[in-house]
């Protein structure tokens, strides 16, 4: 009975052995193939994270561009920035305009960058003088690209010795000989533009009359309080600011005479800029404005100019040696005859 019963038992073990060798032998892989096994899985994990990836990255992308648009449209973000932008360029650049209705602008992703060209009359057209191009990194902006096109560009940051036009309590450091003697070299059949420094303040409206109908007078530069010592409170060199004095007769100049005189679109702009003074500061060349201070001075005293720029023939301008109201010019941009 116990040889039977052990017999059974051997018998069992040797056709388990015989299940787990058949096993092993159908079910083994060489390390070869083990390893093809492995590359593949990571390979196909791989795959499937990059698709992974491109779905949320093409979920994300239209997501956020939408809210770029969003974020500058609530509010008119993106429109008071262009206009900020245009006004400040009018009133702290003188004898330069430009064209809003050109103005172009790129929104990326909560960011915004315009571009747009700048013109200055000399003679009886207008020239381009350059470009600018801007970028905006939600509401603040980096300084200003410039790319000008002119013979005689004013300086990138203006300073108290490099200013084009001067107060008359202020020193000169540009001197009547040296520009007077560039403006009688000039052919007489160009047209020029000419930074006129007065000896006194003047009202705009005596100005014109002083200067005669022979020139132009085509932009004011107005005192404003800080003129005299040429740098605000902390000792920062303060720019010139001021207004064009014709009318620009096209639809989207600020200054086309429709509704307001341009001394009151002036003040209009001052008070706008005011509440954008950041902004208006990194686009103007200087790097101090005070607006708040200048607005209340003009506001107390009254607009007067202590510059100007004209344009006209160079014989005509060469004719202003003589007049007493002039205290020092500085030559800028000359060009063919176009006087009509």
């Amino acid at each position: 009975m116990t040889e039977n019963r052990k017999d059974e038992t051997e018998l069992y073990e040797s056709i388990l052995n015989e299940s787990i060798q058949e096993f092993e032998e159908t079910h083994s892989h060489s390390e070869k193939e083990q390893k093809r096994i492995i590359k593949k899985g990571k390979n196909t994990a791989i795959r499937t994270n990059i698709l992974i990836s491109l779905a949320v990255l093409l979920l994300i992308v239209p997501v956020l561009t939408l809210s770029t648009y969003l974020y500058y449209a609530i509010g008119g973000k993106a429109n008071n920035a262009i206009d900020v932008a245009a006004k400040t360029i009018y009133v702290t650049e003188p004898n330069m305009s430009l064209e809003e209705m050109e103005i172009e602008s790129d929104i990326g992703f909560f960011s915004m960058s315009i571009t747009f060209d700048v013109f200055k009359r000399i003679g009886r057209e207008d020239y381009k003088a350059g470009d600018y191009e801007i970028y905006f990194a939600f509401d603040s902006p980096s300084f200003p690209e410039r790319r000008m096109l002119l013979d005689r560009p004013m300086q990138e940051i203006p300073t108290i010795d490099t200013e084009w036009l001067v107060h008359p309590n202020a020193s000169d450091p540009i001197g009547r000989s040296g520009e007077w003697n560039i403006l009688k070299n000039l052919p007489d059949g160009t047209v020029g533009e000419v930074y006129l420094s007065l000896t006194e303040l003047v009202e705009p409206k005596e100005l014109e009359e002083k200067l005669g109908k022979e020139v132009q007078v085509r932009w004011l530069a107005v005192d404003t309080g800080f003129e005299e010592k040429q740098v605000d409170n902390e000792g920062v060199p303060v720019g010139v600011i001021g207004y064009p004095a014709q009318i620009d007769s096209t639809t989207w100049s600020p200054f086309n005479g429709r509704e307001q005189s341009n001394e009151e679109v002036f003040m209009d702009i001052l008070n706008l800029l005011e509440k954008n003074e950041e902004t208006a500061t990194k686009i103007a060349r200087s790097k101090s404005l005070v607006l708040s201070e200048r607005i209340a001075y003009l506001k107390e005293h009254g607009t007067q100019v202590y510059g100007a720029v004209v344009t006209g023939p160079v014989p005509e301008l060469r004719k202003l040696e003589n007049n007493e109201l002039i205290r020092s010019i500085k030559v800028g941009e000359v060009k063919l005859w176009n006087w009509k």
